[in-house]
């Protein structure tokens, strides 16, 4: 008998909270879209009481994202709590997840509480969440490390308040399989009242374990499984969310386990997040990655060719990839421009379709063909509901071996254009610098990253830039075949996603008259 397993996301949690990312309103919105879609059972949506941003993004996804659970999460405290509520109230269906640390390292020097006091704030957490909605979820931090006598305690305290999901993390990566496993069978033989809630795990991949032990608790009991797209998430991340799901699909004579989810809809999530967050993944990445259906070996590539099961045991497709990724040309009308986003399943707007096919024009006059990764890349990069203080117009550079790189660049602004040119260390640090100056003022570098987006002489390049303010961090992307011009776009974006946060620098709004 084929058990079924919940899958809670927490990509825009968690997941945010990999170093480098930050994702404005918009992104966190496609973000979920992509989750819901996806048939996830449960959205983490953010954490309401960390910020502004955290607070109005759980609220917007509450309000527009139907299907899903929303959770918030919510430390054991009432401030917490009423916070997370407040976020969550337009949602369809909602879950506020409140947590403390129950391991004595964590206990004596974080909290600095006795184990009586953290089971007294477990169970009043979760006795008021219940207050505002039926579905409370409690989570016992650093479970693994644990003593395993008192987290039984503080579970069966959880579900004498109310709890309706019992989480037990394994925050800092530190559990084996086996362990785990027993772990999770020992709470369910020895915590009162367990059988009626479900049993929930949350993985970090320290020792890139995360999937296996996910895997081992869901084999002794676990009915819900914590996880993010590309495994993102703190540290070293999180259980990879496509890992887990196609262990399921792949060895369902072994599991016996199934999901709501829509297996094609994998690559396209992880695309989309990957584009959004700036976190590339890698090339050998497990399922999703470039070289997941890449066979290079003869011998390998002889068995696929007569029989693709002798090397492959997903099929591409099964995920969201199409084996003929060749699929226009500039001559290419819109009709078959749109006919391939429909077949790509991407269900857009007539008014994006048309801001899609002006770029996939642009494109195709620059490429000899146009693949899937790049009508992909087009769609991530679509064009948000944005402020724009500046737009890139025109670039120049000139650089050599023997001579200092020196860059021109064109933006337009409300008042009209403004160019200006600059020296500096290579064709990147000279339009960088360039860019500074018709904006007039400086910005922190933090990161930039360079991919090509296919292969080719002609290949898109996308460009990931990322600066400081006011100890925020910003992420701007651009794309193009020319990867200096790419390079530009992406710092204008990250200039741009700062002035809609902090506006002008004071420097600069007295040279504005603003």
């Amino acid at each position: 008998m084929e058990r079924r397993i919940k899958i809670f996301d927490t990509t825009l949690r968690d997941g945010e909270q990999t170093p480098g990312v930050c994702l404005d309103m918009a992104e966190k919105l496609e973000i979920a879209r992509s989750l819901a879609r996806l048939r996830v059972d449960v959205i983490e949506a953010g954490f309401p009481i960390a910020s502004k941003g955290d607070f109005e993004g759980v609220s917007q996804i509450a309000a527009q994202i139907k299907g899903p659970v929303i959770a918030g999460l919510a430390r054991a405290g009432k401030k917490d709590i009423e916070t997370a509520a407040q976020a969550l109230a337009k949602a369809e269906r909602k879950r506020i997840h409140t947590f403390i640390a129950t391991s004595d390292i964590h206990m004596e020097y974080k909290l600095k509480m006795s184990r009586q006091q953290v089971l007294e704030t477990a169970e009043e957490a979760v006795r008021f969440a219940k207050t505002f909605t039926d579905d409370v979820e409690f989570s016992a931090e650093d479970a693994s490390r644990s003593d395993w006598a008192f987290l039984c305690q503080v579970y069966g305290r959880a579900i004498a308040a109310g709890a309706t999901v019992l989480n037990v993390p394994d925050t800092v990566g530190y559990t084996t399989p086996a362990e785990f496993g027993a772990l999770i069978r020992h709470l369910k033989e020895n915590v009162p009242g367990i059988d009626g809630v479900d049993i929930s795990v949350h993985c970090h991949n320290d020792l890139g374990l995360a999937v296996a032990n996910t895997l081992a608790a869901m084999e002794n009991g676990a009915t819900q499984l914590e996880c993010t797209i590309n495994g993102l998430g703190e540290r070293a991340g999180n259980a990879a969310l496509e890992e887990l799901i196609m262990a399921f699909y792949t060895r369902k004579d072994y599991y016996k386990a199934v999901t709501n989810i829509d297996t094609k809809q994998i690559y396209r999530a992880s695309r989309l997040v990957s584009t959004l967050t700036g976190i590339a993944v890698q090339a050998n990445k497990a399922v999703v990655g470039d070289n997941a259906f890449a066979h290079e070996s003869g011998i390998h590539q002889h068995g696929v060719l007569n029989n693709a099961l002798t090397y492959e045991i997903i099929s591409p497709e099964v995920i969201g990839v199409s084996r003929n990724s060749i699929v226009l040309g500039k001559h290419s009308g819109r009709h078959a421009f749109e006919e391939r986003l429909k077949q790509m399943d991407y269900n857009l707007e007539s008014e994006t379709i048309n801001l899609l096919f002006a770029k996939f024009k642009d494109l195709a006059d620059r490429k000899k063909v146009v693949f899937d990764r790049d009508i992909e890349a087009l769609v991530a990069d679509k064009p948000q509901v944005r402020p724009e203080w500046y737009r890139l117009v025109y670039h120049q550079v000139v650089s050599g071996s023997q001579s200092t790189a020196t860059a021109t660049v064109r933006l337009e602004t409300s008042n009209g254009e403004v160019e200006q040119a600059s020296c500096g260390d290579g064709p990147v640090d000279a339009m960088f610098k360039a860019i500074e100056k018709a904006v007039g003022f400086g910005v922190e570098l933090k990161d930039y990253q360079l991919k090509a987006v296919t292969a080719g002489e002609d290949a898109l390049g996308e460009a990931a830039v990322w600066i400081e303010a006011g100890g925020e961090v910003f992420l701007g992307r651009g794309l193009s075949t020319d990867v200096i011009e790419a390079s530009a776009r992406a710092f204008v974006a990250a200039i741009n996603k700062r002035l809609a946060t902090h506006g002008y620098p004071e420097t600069q709004q007295a040279a504005e008259g603003v």
